[in-house]
């Protein structure tokens, strides 16, 4: 009980910091670069697969990426880029906040609830894999709308 307790203020914890780094993010034009190194850095979370009690089978596996992607889509409805003085910028979206905690709310009572019926460590491996689907199809879509746009108005973007 106490790693489920602790892991959920830990998640909170990282909810609240992307919430502030997102509102930061707005003020300064992307490129590819920003878009894409989260998933990157987010992907050394992998690792704990190594250790025997985070692994989980592959159906779960298959059933926490779809779920991520699903949840994904309301990450992407809500991101929209701005092009100002030949810069793209991210457009700060009132409901990105709203549905960000909807989807913490929302992961951690899908957790409580998967916490009961199997252990700690596939609980971490499952909820690892359905942040990294939802992440990862997230910025992907933003990559390939920021490419497209660099197209549409002839920006020259840094890599």
């Amino acid at each position: 009980m106490f790693w489920i307790i602790a892991s959920t203020v830990i998640g909170l914890f990282m909810a609240s910091t992307m919430i502030v780094i997102r509102a930061r993010a707005a003020k300064r034009p992307t490129n590819a670069k920003r878009i894409l190194l989260p998933p990157a850095f987010m992907s050394t979370g992998a690792c704990m697969f190594i250790f025997p009690p985070f692994r989980v089978p592959m159906i779960e596996v298959v059933l926490a990426l779809i779920v991520g992607m699903l949840f994904s889509i309301f990450l992407i409805k809500s991101t929209q880029m701005e092009v100002n003085k030949g810069e793209i910028y991210l457009k700060p979206s009132k409901y990105f906040i709203f549905i960000l905690i909807g989807l913490l709310l929302v992961r951690l009572l899908l957790k409580w609830l998967v916490s009961a019926q199997i252990s700690f460590g596939e609980t971490s491996g499952i909820f690892f894999l359905l942040a990294f689907g939802m992440i990862v199809t997230w910025r992907l879509n933003m990559y390939f709308r920021y490419k497209n746009l660099v197209k549409k108005i002839g920006v020259n973007a840094q890599e």
